[in-house]
């Protein structure tokens, strides 16, 4: 199938490009940052290259390939090549309309949200097993395993967007995905959420992390202390768990023999700097503060460790990995700057974007490589990549907002 026309464009008249090429009828401080304008710019390419002609649902990568399988699953799950993307990647643009709306106010995300984004969603919801929640594979075709992280960074999504829009739906949505959660946790390994339902093995920083940030967001949305012993019990558990004492970082997962998964990822030492960030703002006791501060200073040097050179001089650049991950530590770092406005974290992603807005980015299709030096090219361009890359510009817009920059 050829590429879906371009849908943000046609979505409101007065949205996106249109919005902005409209900036010189603008004053000064109503017109949208560079940051927001690329964001949207992204988020346009996502539609036109990922899009299926007729379809809410997108594609998992471009070129389209038939023989594609993901790696990321819990064992095979009906692992054959599948003709739309899994609920993961899926995801990813979620975030990015999301981020888009709270950069810009502008009403044209909550129509997209409402007329393709949603109804794409809502084709991965199982109700067939209870508590219903969404599979990682559409609904009508055979049966998935469901991921209690996957439901996790939905429930974040709709969270926030109840928080800037007080939409009942959406808080009703994240309730919904609430209960899925807890049935996902039990007393084994003295507490935590396991992984995937179908597959419980072990229990993971991806799960728990954002599973206090989740809880802690509930809380902040409906005042329920029910949500904020359950977010502090999350953190608890992660943080004695699966922290690396000897640089605060945190360990991919703890199987139920008690054997740790010793890798390192971007996202799950960048949400518990957003769930401390977050039990700091709540409770105002300090220690969660230095966690967070703790957690950001090593992120920062770990996963910063590559240097390249800009128009300003060097700086630290973020080393090849999941961009995906990349985003998500994102969202800790500017928790962080709003709880203690240091800048110097936030400050060099804008210039690594930058960057990979140079050198990462193919101009003809408006995609980006997962190697923001430039040095590598991909072959296949993940829709998990993009989003993530959306989000983070949006990021970038609504930090700028906060800091005049």
């Amino acid at each position: 199938m050829k590429p879906a026309k371009s849908f943000l464009p046609i979505i409101v008249a007065a949205s996106l490009t249109a919005y902005y090429l409209a900036g010189q009828n603008k004053s000064a401080e109503e017109m949208p940052s560079k940051y927001a304008l690329m964001a949207g710019e992204t988020l346009d390419s996502i539609y036109t290259h990922y899009g299926v002609e007729g379809e809410t649902l997108l594609r998992e990568n471009y070129p389209n390939d038939e023989f594609y399988r993901a790696t990321y699953l819990a064992g095979d799950d009906n692992n054959s090549p599948k003709p739309f993307s899994y609920l993961w990647p899926y995801s990813s643009t979620i975030s990015a309309v999301r981020a888009l709306y709270d950069a810009t106010g502008d009403s044209a995300y909550l129509t997209l949200m409402e007329e393709r984004v949603t109804p794409g969603l809502e084709q991965y919801l199982d109700t067939a097993r209870m508590p219903a929640a969404y599979a990682s594979y559409i609904s009508n075709a055979p049966q998935s395993d469901r991921f209690y992280d996957d439901n996790i960074w939905l429930g974040i999504d709709y969270t926030d967007f109840y928080l800037g829009t007080k939409d009942p739906a959406h808080l009703d949505k994240a309730r919904m995905i609430w209960k899925f959660i807890e049935s996902g946790t039990d007393d084994k390994l003295g507490g935590g959420i396991y992984w995937c339902e179908q597959k419980k093995g072990g229990k993971n920083t991806c799960s728990n992390a954002p599973g206090s940030v989740f809880a802690l967001k509930l809380f902040k949305s409906t005042g329920d202390s029910a949500y904020l012993n359950a977010g502090t019990a999350l953190y608890d558990w992660t943080k004695n768990n699966l922290q690396d004492s000897t640089d605060y970082l945190y360990f991919d997962h703890k199987l139920m023999n008690g054997k740790i998964g010793p890798a390192k990822f971007a996202y799950n030492s960048g949400q518990m700097i957003q769930a401390a960030t977050l039990l700091y703002n709540i409770t105002g006791e300090k220690q969660y503060l230095t966690d967070a501060q703790d957690i950001a200073k090593s992120a920062y040097r770990y996963f910063f460790s590559r240097t390249a050179n800009d128009s300003i001089g060097e700086f630290p650049l973020i080393k090849n990995g999941d961009i995906w991950f990349t985003a998500v530590m994102m969202r800790g770092f500017y928790e962080l700057f709003l709880a203690d406005g240091n800048r110097e974290y936030m400050d060099n992603y804008l210039r690594n974007l930058d960057y990979a807005w140079e050198h990462a980015r193919d101009s003809e299709t408006g995609l980006f490589n997962s190697d923001w030096s430039g040095d590598t090219k991909d072959d296949r361009k993940g829709l998990i990549t993009q989003g993530a890359m959306a989000e983070m510009l949006a990021t970038a817009a609504l930090y700028q907002s906060e800091t005049g920059k």
